[in-house]
């Protein structure tokens, strides 16, 4: 088959999935290895398509991911961090190791990490611009929507007047979230269910460990 037949049959299956976000990475994929062009990103967009909430928003939206691990509780831990735009091209990676931490500390510090680069990717543009924060930890998004609020007016006390664990990162969340406004949107998913970037996220934090540590 020729190039241009090639390019026309692609345009063809581009109008039949119009609106498919999941067919868009692999048929743009495949359109780009016909002319010859570098897939290295569109090859990362196919393998983590972005969820369809942040297509349906209507505004400019970036999709972050982020998960914890801890190896003893406490024990070193690591986090790990990733972020799409709406085309689903993956915009970072990170990861970092902490030598004595626990699980929840790991898992507020990747969420934390994921808002700051994607602060640093946008350089300050982020005029209407929403950003969802994807976590399989309950305690990150059930924390920060129910709890924090809470905390907040009793001068960052628990209803019992304890301190609430891990206070320094809780407040710089708050601040992240206080910044972003109505525009930064949490959801939680189930980990270790097959969920492409929540897994990815996994793999980050536990190749750093495994670096760190020996695996």
């Amino acid at each position: 088959m020729s190039e241009d037949k090639a390019l026309k049959a692609i345009e063809v299956l581009e109008k039949y999935f119009k609106g498919s976000q999941k067919a868009k990475a692999p048929l743009s994929k495949i359109k780009k290895l016909i002319a010859g062009e570098d897939i290295s990103t569109s090859v990362s967009a196919g393998e983590f398509p972005t969820p369809d909430e942040i297509h349906e928003t209507g505004k400019k939206a970036f999709a972050l991911f982020s998960d914890g691990a801890c190896r003893g509780n406490p024990g070193p831990g690591a986090w790990g961090a990733m972020g799409q735009n709406q085309a689903g091209d993956v915009l970072f990676e990170s990861s970092g190791i902490e030598m004595s931490t626990t699980n929840n500390r790991m898992e507020l510090q990747g969420g934390l990490e994921a808002l700051k680069n994607i602060e640093e990717y946008l350089a300050g543009d982020t005029k209407e611009t929403e950003i969802w924060l994807y976590s399989d930890s309950k305690y990150l998004v059930n924390g920060l929507i129910d709890w924090v609020p809470g905390w907040k007016k009793r001068g960052w006390k628990k209803a019992d007047k304890k301190t609430p664990e891990n206070l320094d990162l809780w407040q710089q969340l708050d601040e992240k979230r206080c910044q972003w406004g109505q525009y930064l949107k949490l959801r939680w998913v189930k980990g270790h269910s097959g969920h492409p970037q929540n897994e990815r996220c996994d793999q980050l934090a536990n190749e750093a460990l495994d670096q760190t540590l020996g695996s």
